[in-house]
């Protein structure tokens, strides 16, 4: 995954990822309530005052809840407690599909990279996001530390065949139409933004020490700062990343890229340089992305 790729930044000499199998990178639900009347001088609706019956009401209601509460809670088992994550109980409703899902994070690091993902189809997704996120930062813009990510996330062969390539794309020239200097790094007083935002994932295959998945992100880059010719806009894309089972983790063996899906750009107007800025300073990113 490369942030360069995502703006045409490369253009046309340069050649997509997708080209390169070692390249980087219904209706409207409304709920009414109905307020009690009122007098038309009085636009505040008057608190009804309660009777007995109400009190008697409304504890027979409390009385009942709490009685449910307890049987609900008396009639769970050991069983239930222990069911792992995505485990369908059954007679339960299915998860939303827009609930987190996923193992445990994982406890080990390389470098700043999350490492030890669980040898299943969840250890890939979060592979696979994660390796996202490290392709899509600043750091892919600084040699040493672009081939620190390679050496971390690709098998051996791949790693070896894509960093002679992605030295040459991220050419003097290249950096240079960014705002940075040879060393990839911002002119003074200026940030450069590259980020990668994971939305979600999904297992386009998966035969257990192989795997195929998909990322769908957002992406950030651009420079923020006075005077900035290239400010820092947003992208959408889909990455799908090769993965195989290698000493003890996934690793990548091939990647391609392609735009979108896109959704309708909100109606936020955009924020100033400096806003973005001192954004970027703020909040820091994430380095667990599932």
């Amino acid at each position: 995954m490369s942030p360069g790729d995502e703006h045409d930044y490369r253009g046309k000499d340069q050649g997509g990822r997708a080209d390169d199998p070692y390249s980087t990178l219904g209706g409207t639900r409304q709920t009414r309530t109905r307020l009690p009347d009122g007098d038309a001088g009085h636009p505040h609706a008057r608190r009804p005052v309660r009777n007995s019956r109400s009190l008697v009401t409304i504890t027979g209601v409390v009385v009942l809840l709490i009685a449910a509460i307890a049987f609900a809670n008396r009639g769970g088992t050991s069983d239930d407690n222990n069911a792992s994550p995505g485990t369908k109980t059954p007679g339960t409703a299915d998860s939303a599909p827009t609930a987190a899902t996923g193992t445990k994070p994982v406890q080990g690091k390389n470098g700043t990279i999350a490492s030890g993902f669980a040898h299943d189809e969840q250890g890939a997704q979060s592979a696979a996001a994660n390796y996202a996120v490290a392709l899509g930062s600043v750091d892919m813009f600084r040699k040493e530390s672009r081939h620190a990510i390679v050496e971390s996330i690709y098998t051996a062969e791949a790693a070896s065949k894509l960093k002679a390539p992605q030295d040459a794309a991220y050419s003097v020239e290249f950096l240079a139409k960014l705002g940075l200097d040879a060393d990839g790094a911002a002119p003074q007083g200026s940030i450069f933004v590259s980020r990668t935002i994971p939305i979600g994932t999904s297992v386009v295959d998966y035969r257990g020490d192989s795997a195929t998945v998909a990322v769908w992100y957002t992406g950030l880059i651009g420079m923020s700062g006075q005077g900035s010719t290239d400010p820092v806009s947003t992208s959408w894309k889909t990455w799908t990343a090769v993965l195989t089972w290698s000493d003890g983790d996934w690793k990548i063996t091939s990647d391609s890229q392609k735009d979108g899906p896109a959704p309708v750009p909100g109606d936020v107007p955009a924020s100033s340089s400096d806003d973005i800025s001192k954004a970027v300073e703020e909040f820091g990113g994430f380095t667990y992305a599932r």
